[in-house]
């Protein structure tokens, strides 16, 4: 865990929820991890920016 910045998804939840509308547990697998990386960084880039801490 880090001060102001987000470090990943709880996947048993993800999981769960993909499980619930359907989705085979192979795929979630397969792509959560995928997606939660490219969230996880556009969730802190926002944020960055937000707090006048812009990295480009």
């Amino acid at each position: 865990m880090l001060p102001g910045a987000i470090v990943g998804w709880d996947l048993t939840a993800a999981l769960a929820l993909g499980d619930a509308l359907g989705v085979p547990p192979a795929a979630a697998a397969e792509l959560l991890p995928l997606i939660e990386a490219v969230m996880v960084s556009k969730l802190n880039e926002q944020m960055e920016v937000s707090h006048g801490r812009e990295t480009r």
